[in-house]
């Protein structure tokens, strides 16, 4: 077998190992599907008809509009999962054990990467599949839902990343679960849940310039059927670097870690 044989071999292995973790603890899972769940539930029905009426329509107008937020909210609160797995494995001792075998090194970090997007876009399902119990109704057609699909599983793979390199950097499991908080308190400041229009100078320029407002824009137009403009380069741009910020720094910080 080729070098790069024995990497997905091994990668798939670590992704086996992830995926029955998964199985065999789905309130981590499912955790990750009901936080936007009942973040879908208190804005549309606690606050939907005067946030709807303030935006020029009601509950179910305000129910098309928060949903593709709320999805993309719950990608970056899959994160989580992420940064706890990595620093449980590294300093409950299994990765002494990993050191001892004939395995690639990479194998560790992609396996717990892609199970985790795997993850996240399965809970992002059941999110979607239960805001279309409640009334919501896209109007996207095939291509446009593939579209968003790919979108989602590049904002997971771009955040799963960056969560992975604070697992890495964290001391304990409590430490993890704190760090990439910030990474899911974004997409409140951006045009998830109201207009950034509607927000005050200061608040519009950080929502405007900040990665999740393109991305949830983005996912709200490839849903409605209407224009992206620019957001789809610019979210694929975010997603790129993010990703390739995340992979850098959690490299280093593997090999760093595991040579000593």
């Amino acid at each position: 077998m080729s070098t790069l044989a024995y990497a997905v071999h091994d990668s798939m292995t670590m992704l086996r190992r992830n995926l029955k973790h998964a199985i065999r603890y789905p309130s981590v899972s499912l955790g990750a599907a009901m936080m936007p769940i009942l973040m879908l539930l208190l804005f549309v029905y606690a606050f939907g008809d005067s946030i709807g009426a303030g935006m020029g329509g009601g509950r179910d107008a305000y129910l098309e509009y928060l949903t593709p937020g709320i999805i993309i909210m719950g990608v970056a609160a899959g994160a989580m999962s992420t940064s706890i797995a990595v620093c449980s494995d590294m300093t409950e001792g299994i990765i002494n054990r990993f050191r001892t075998m004939n395995i690639t090194r990479s194998s560790f970090m992609t396996g717990h990467v892609v199970g985790s997007v795997l993850q996240t876009m399965v809970s992002m399902i059941l999110v979607v599949g239960f805001a279309l119990a409640i009334g919501f109704r896209p109007d996207a057609s095939p291509l446009e839902w593939l579209a968003a699909a790919g979108l989602l599983a590049a904002v997971a793979f771009a955040v799963t990343w960056l969560s992975a390199a604070l697992g890495l950097i964290s001391k304990t499991v409590e430490s993890a679960s704190n760090k990439p908080l910030l990474v899911q308190f974004l997409p409140f400041l951006g045009s998830a849940f109201v207009p950034a229009d509607s927000m005050s100078p200061g608040l519009r320029w950080f929502a405007e310039n900040q990665p999740f407002t393109p991305m949830t824009e983005t996912l709200r137009g490839l849903l409605s059927g209407s224009a992206i403009g620019d957001n789809g380069w610019i979210s694929l741009a975010w997603c790129a670097g993010i990703s390739l910020v995340g992979y850098v720094w959690s490299r280093s910080l593997f090999n760093s870690t595991t040579k000593r």
